[in-house]
């Protein structure tokens, strides 16, 4: 295995649907090796802070990201070596102590509201995919996500929204569009354009002949 992975990046606001773009690049796929990353994995770790402190920190700014160490797994991932990736315990909020095996494979889908922030990501990105969505949309979803999955309240949801996503979206992650390769409106409803991702990235797979 002598040519690096291909590694797409997925980024776009909290609850745009760049999960579900991803997730169906990833089925498009399922055949060849293949493996989802994604940045929430890489939050600082906040264990040495009291529990009321690590609640009232941004975690939509660039800063609240370990950048540095998704960076380092990055190239070790792309050099075919393993590594360890960090769990995120979204209830205690702070990095758990356990970590998750990450194998090499041959397309890396990363994914993730910053990715694009840092040139340092970028320019490992093959291809670079923006999920653009409406704020309301995307607040809908946010809240329905939360409270099912991340057990939290009604009020809680909206306050953070608010205070932090919304005006981190527009200060930090709806600028990042600029770099992407193809933007995506609606996210995983949009047909058309994740067929054009999976043409693309059929055609470097048959270039790096990994077809």
């Amino acid at each position: 295995m002598n040519k690096k992975p291909i590694l797409i990046g997925v980024t776009g606001g909290s609850g745009s649907g760049k999960t579900s773009v991803s997730r169906a690049i990833y089925d498009s796929f399922s055949d060849h090796a293949i493996t989802m990353l994604e940045q929430d994995s890489y939050y600082k770790d906040q264990g040495h802070l009291p529990f009321d402190e690590r609640m009232d920190i941004n975690y939509d700014h660039p800063l609240a990201f370990d950048t540095d160490l998704l960076i380092d797994h990055l190239k070790r991932l792309m050099n075919y070596e393993s590594v360890e990736k960090p769990v995120y315990d979204y209830v205690s909020h702070t990095r758990s102590s356990e970590t998750i095996l990450q194998e090499p494979k041959e397309v890396i889908i990363l994914e993730g509201i910053l990715i694009l922030d840092d040139p340092r990501l970028r320019d490992l990105m093959d291809i670079k995919i923006y999920v653009d969505t409406d704020d309301d949309i995307r607040i809908i979803r946010r809240i329905k996500r939360d409270m099912q999955e991340r057990g939290r309240t009604l009020d809680s949801v909206i306050d953070q929204y608010l205070s932090a996503v919304k005006p981190m979206y527009h200060q930090f992650i709806e600028p990042t569009k600029r770099y992407s390769d193809l933007i995506v409106p609606e996210g995983g409803e949009n047909f058309v354009a994740i067929d054009l991702i999976k043409t693309k990235v059929r055609s470097i797979l048959s270039r790096e002949g990994k077809l």
